[in-house]
């Protein structure tokens, strides 16, 4: 199994000039560890809607690679997002799921089935799908990931760690949304001069 913390600085180093939208429990770790925080975007509490959000983004800037740090609970609500994300092709589009068979930010109760994420985005249409549960076959295998033409599906098997990790589950972190999204846009206008 792969720790959360590992697996997050990992893309990190390879993110680029990505745009990056995370939920949950993922959100925590990836505050920690993004240098751009200008390109980030955290759903905290829209659980299940970062693969929705990212497919605009990715739609909207095809120059663009846009990552997207979900989780497995959160996928589960929003299994349709696959079959959307894929009848639309973005290239630019790479969905990473923590799949830990728990919803960490409510207490670590069990997701009601461990789903087999590779298989589903390979049959909802994604170009390609991986699935790992070993931080070295990962950390060898993701450079070479993102630079496939997307949509693709990292499913990464993680340790389940019921703690948050610093998720902000306010109702403010809801009003902090549309300003993140702002200085997404601002930054990405920036790149297109």
């Amino acid at each position: 199994m792969i720790r959360y913390a590992d697996s997050v600085v990992t893309i990190a180093k390879l993110r680029g000039d990505a745009v990056c939208v995370s939920t949950m429990t993922q959100s925590g770790y990836w505050a920690k560890e993004s240098k751009r925080p200008d390109l980030d975007v955290y759903i905290s509490n829209g659980m299940s809607k970062a693969s929705s959000v990212a497919l605009g983004i990715a739609l909207g800037r095809p120059d663009r690679k846009v990552l997207t740090l979900d989780g497995d609970g959160s996928l589960l609500m929003n299994l349709g997002s696959l079959v959307t994300i894929a009848g639309m092709a973005p290239v630019n589009f790479y969905h990473f799921v923590f799949d830990n068979g728990i919803y960490a930010v409510t207490g670590g109760q069990p997701v009601p089935h461990r789903a087999d994420f590779k298989a589903l985005a390979l049959a909802s249409g994604y170009r390609a799908a991986y699935d790992f549960d070993d931080l070295e076959s990962f950390v060898t295998e993701l450079p070479r990931m993102l630079r496939e033409p997307g949509p693709v599906m990292v499913n990464l098997r993680t340790v389940a760690e019921s703690a948050a990790h610093g998720v902000d589950q306010t109702w403010e972190s809801n009003a902090r949304m549309p300003k993140q999204m702002r200085v997404v846009q601002a930054a990405l206008a920036k790149g297109k001069q």
